[in-house]
């Protein structure tokens, strides 16, 4: 009952079925499905509907399609799909004080909007909730980091696509432990993820939406048992992969 978000559930109407996005199995899959309150984790192949559903999500929970807090409403394209407007989200007891919906493909968006917004004379200035640079003169990964160390600021509900986009490995153990450190602060993720490192936090659900939502062990997920195959095999999996 405390976390933000305590399931989601989607509708979809009979005439929309055979349309997108509500023909991926993923979506049809979902029916109402209940959250971790600490960390859920996303799993599934390039293209199963991951994104999708994590839009949606984000969407119906009031933030802005392209990312950022629930106070951004900047726009360059209207790519998003309708699925947010047939699906409910159930919400815990208590609501966030902060949150954010951070996208890898649309960060560059967000970061010419916080520069923009930091230009206001009429506002004081924004820059130092992210770190006191703009994230426009560090690198993706410095930038995407410096935001959730400084913009995170806990009791919050953060929702993320692939943030391992942009960070070393070394940088997804730090994530990892930034995560950490706002769960012991009340805050709650939903995260889209390909990497074996942030799907370890133990205090999570791994969903696979390529199996109906079913709830599966680090250790029992593709991204694992491929790391771990070609992590202990390289060079016999070398000389098939490269085989002329």
């Amino acid at each position: 009952m405390n976390q933000y978000i305590r399931s989601v559930r989607v509708s979809i109407p009979e005439e929309k079925k055979s349309s997108y996005p509500f023909c991926l199995t993923a979506v049809r899959d979902l029916g109402e499905l209940e959250l971790h309150g600490n960390v859920s984790f996303f799993i599934g192949e390039n293209g199963s509907g991951k994104s999708t559903i994590l839009e949606a999500i984000a969407i119906a929970f009031g933030f802005n399609p392209e990312g950022g807090s629930r106070n951004f409403s900047f726009q360059t394209e209207n790519t998003h799909s309708e699925l947010s407007e047939h699906m409910t989200i159930t919400k815990g007891i208590r609501r966030p004080k902060d949150g954010f919906f951070l996208r890898a493909e649309s960060f560059y968006n967000v970061a010419t909007n916080i520069d923009e917004l930091d230009k206001d004379p009429m506002s004081p200035s924004i820059l130092d909730a992210y770190g006191g640079m703009s994230l426009h003169k560090q690198s993706h990964g410095e930038s995407f980091f410096s935001l959730v160390m400084n913009r995170f600021r806990g009791r919050g509900l953060y929702i993320l696509d692939e943030p391992e986009a942009a960070l070393s490995p070394t940088r997804q153990m730090a994530l990892l432990s930034r995560i950490h450190d706002l769960v012991q602060e009340d805050s709650q993720f939903i995260i889209a993820t390909h990497s074996p490192i942030l799907m370890s936090y133990p205090h999570s659900n791994i969903y696979d939406i390529e199996s109906s939502f079913n709830k599966v062990p680090l250790e029992h997920t593709e991204h694992f048992q491929v790391t771990r195959n070609f992590v202990n095999n390289r060079k016999s999996l070398l000389d098939i992969l490269l085989k002329n």
